[in-house]
């Protein structure tokens, strides 16, 4: 992938003529991209499209100019995040074009889009780079008839398109020019040639029409009405220009009718809706889009409609686009979060880069005390620590919104001055902020501060996103401290029972590793042990080792695990042979009636005779390295695995241990993969036992458990390595 680049400078004007191969004329950079846009919109026929450039951050592509829709369609998109799995952030980060087919393709790839804008309409994304800096991207829409494929002369188009904005901006960086979007996106104007006498014309024809007729921008708004519109809705012809038509009239405003609009214009398919002019007459509305806007036909009908409409007409779809954009991204993003560090971060990327803000403190309640969970933003860590430890009845807007859950924005210092004494309101050196509770389950769990360094209006829209997105992250706040607390009293319990260090030996070296899976509480059953053997004088002659894997990963299985283990040392203080061991140890489970099972491979090792007594009971088969450098699995002839059969008997093998050899005793899950055969990780793990060498032990043990690799692991991992050695 290319790497992306900001450019920076002083803003100056770019200097020169366009095409002087120097500076980027006198209109400036955003005027000749839209241009370019409008240009290229009108070569391949699509009906609306935006082109962004990257912040100064590099992290967010900034919607620079826009065509063909309005910008309550584009604001949620205005600002891109380059993380956000969106058709335009994945061309900048693949460097390649991406086309969409249609709406269902949208949805099977891009869920969050297709969730807010479920209309057939096709869409491409490429990003605008010159060699190895990216200065931005573009995206382009066409209806629902578009053909599944782009032709090679649209393909064509669009290249020589992007390599003539990367020419632009790279002219205009050149020139000392700042690549930056103003906080409001240019509109792009089509162009072409008009008759100024087709105007006159056209006023004079649809003034003789006996039905309603008007013209709306992208935006919606009237540009043009007809008397006969005047007449139908009750409002002059004068006064409809320049407003929403759903907004003229009390009975218009309904969100189904808004919806068509919004049909209309992203399928570019003709819709319809009816509506009841008090006191009893109905009126159709058929609007017909184009690329520059739509053009409503509105007429009379006889009685009531029925519920059926022209193609392309869909369900209502009340509420605004930035609010459902930004709380289904948000909402599928914190599903993939686990534990609080994951919700911090998530929230960090997924709120800030769209909603502009500039930092961002998470806070928890404890014990009537405010505890910071994580920040982003603050360079000074000291910046936002002030607030670690402050009292939940602390006169500071971060507690007290507990207190009311009600959150708070201030758009300005003096604003928050006013409220809170001076020294709490501006601790962070922001200029603006929104204080968000987070309640869950009527409880309050903590609060979410956004800076802004720079005064920052909160529109209605936004208070409403920023309310909402409290909601979702305050649940999974709570859902993620509970994990932390699981996994903290998981990791607590599998360290008690494992044990801390192996005994030190003379005549034997020996190293262990354990890995827990990362699927549910990183705890399971698997175990091992190293148990000295002595010979009455308190010298030791030998070892006794075990590894095993009792079945299931949650606490019953760890707590079974720590039984077998002690059990296990029992038996070897009192004598027993590696059999009996093992014998001894079946029965008690069964006796437990623990409904699990075990594996187990035990042995008793002789130093002095250069040898090892192995039992096994369902458990994989050891590995040996000669001290040569051969590998071999140990055939050891074994019985059923422990908690089946309280008579089972566990054969006893005795295999030659020459010092320097290895003996790998592990569990299945550093063989075992999804639809892999376990045959092929056994035989990965004897090529990685045989190209360790005569190294340390514990570099032996460090590369066999690589193994398992840094991916999801849904099964916990045990490994314990044995080499005599002489003296």
């Amino acid at each position: 992938m290319e790497e992306v680049v900001r450019v920076a400078g002083p803003r100056a004007p770019g200097t020169g003529r366009a095409d002087d191969g120097e500076g980027v004329g006198e209109e400036g950079p955003t005027a000749l991209m839209s241009r370019v846009l409008a240009d290229l919109m009108e070569a391949v026929r699509a009906h609306s499209g935006a082109a962004y450039l990257l912040s100064a951050d590099g992290l967010v592509l900034e919607m620079a100019v826009k065509a063909g829709l309005p910008r309550s369609f584009s604001a949620p998109w205005e600002r891109v995040p380059l993380t956000a799995e969106m058709p335009l952030a994945e061309a900048v980060r693949e460097g390649t074009l991406v086309w969409v087919s249609g709406e269902q393709e949208m949805a099977r790839r891009y869920p969050r889009i297709a969730v807010v804008l479920p209309y057939p309409y096709s869409l491409t994304a490429f990003p605008v780079a010159d060699g190895d800096t990216t200065y931005g991207a573009v995206y382009l829409t066409w209806p629902g008839s578009h053909p599944p494929t782009l032709s090679a002369r649209e393909r064509t188009a669009l290249i020589t398109a992007g390599d003539e904005l990367a020419r632009l901006l790279r002219r205009a960086t050149a020139t000392g020019v700042v690549l930056a979007a103003d906080e409001e996106p240019v509109q792009a104007e089509p162009t072409g040639r008009r008759d100024p006498d087709a105007a006159a014309r056209a006023v004079r024809m649809v003034a003789r029409m006996p039905d309603g007729l008007c013209s709306l921008d992208v935006e919606g708004r009237v540009v043009y009405a007809n008397p006969a519109a005047g007449r139908l809705l009750g409002v002059s012809a004068a006064r409809l220009t320049g407003r929403r038509l759903w907004t003229v009239q009390p009975w218009l405003d309904d969100p189904v009718y808004e919806d068509r609009y919004r049909a209309a214009m992203l399928s570019q398919q003709t819709t319809s809706f009816t509506a009841l002019k008090p006191p009893k007459q109905w009126l159709m509305f058929r609007l017909h889009p184009g690329r520059t806007g739509i053009s409503v036909h509105i007429s009379p009908v006889a009685s009531a409609p029925g519920a059926e409409s022209l193609p392309g007409a869909m369900a209502v779809r009340a509420g605004s686009l930035i609010s459902i954009s930004h709380i289904l991204s948000l909402a599928g993003a914190l599903t993939k979060a686990v534990g609080v560090d994951d919700v911090v971060e998530t929230v960090a990327d997924e709120i800030m880069p769209t909603l502009g803000s500039d930092a961002l403190v998470m806070l928890a309640a404890e014990n009537d005390r405010l505890r910071v969970l994580g920040q982003r933003g603050y360079p000074d860590p000291g910046v936002v620590d002030r607030w670690d430890g402050t009292p939940l009845s602390a006169q500071i807007p971060s507690a007290q919104i507990l207190g009311t859950g009600v959150p708070s924005f201030f758009e300005s210092r003096e604003e928050l001055e006013r409220v809170y004494p001076a020294r709490f309101a501006t601790p962070d050196g922001m200029a603006a902020w929104a204080y968000l509770p987070l309640i869950a389950s009527g409880r309050p769990v903590g609060a979410c501060v956004l800076g802004y360094a720079r005064e920052h209006r909160f529109s209605t829209d936004e208070r409403a996103v920023l309310t909402s997105l409290g909601g979702l992250v305050a649940q999974a706040l709570e859902r993620a401290r509970l994990y932390d607390a699981k996994h903290r009293l998981a990791q607590g319990l599998q360290s008690a029972l494992l044990p801390h260090s192996l005994p030190v030996l003379t005549g034997l070296e020996a190293a262990a590793r354990y890995l827990p899976g990362t699927h549910g509480m990183d705890i399971g059953g698997d175990f091992y042990d190293l148990i000295p053997l002595g010979d009455g004088t308190g010298a030791a002659r030998g070892a006794a080792a075990v590894i095993g894997d009792v079945q299931g990963h949650n606490a019953t299985a760890a707590g079974l695990m720590g039984q077998v283990r002690t059990a296990v040392r029992a038996f070897t203080a009192v004598g027993q042979r590696p059999g009996g061991v093992i014998e001894s140890t079946n029965r008690l489970l069964i006796d437990l009636d623990a409904e699990l099972l075990a594996s187990c491979a035990y042995l008793h090792l002789d130093l002095d005779a250069r040898r090892a007594l192995l039992a096994r009971a369902g458990h994989p088969l050891p590995l040996l390295r000669e001290p040569d450098g051969r590998v071999r699995a140990l055939e050891l002839p074994g019985g059923p695995l422990l908690g089946v059969d309280s008579k089972a008997v566990y054969p006893v093998t005795e295999v030659p241990l020459v010092p320097g050899s290895v003996l790998a005793l592990y569990t299945d899950g550093l063989i075992e993969r999804p639809g892999a055969d376990l045959d092929e990780g056994l035989a990965e793990l004897a090529r990685r036992l045989a190209r360790a060498g005569d190294g340390p032990l514990e570099e032996i043990a460090d590369a066999l458990i690589g193994m398992v690799g840094t991916e999801a692991r849904g099964d916990d991992t045990a490994l314990l390595l044995l080499r005599p050695r002489d003296g």
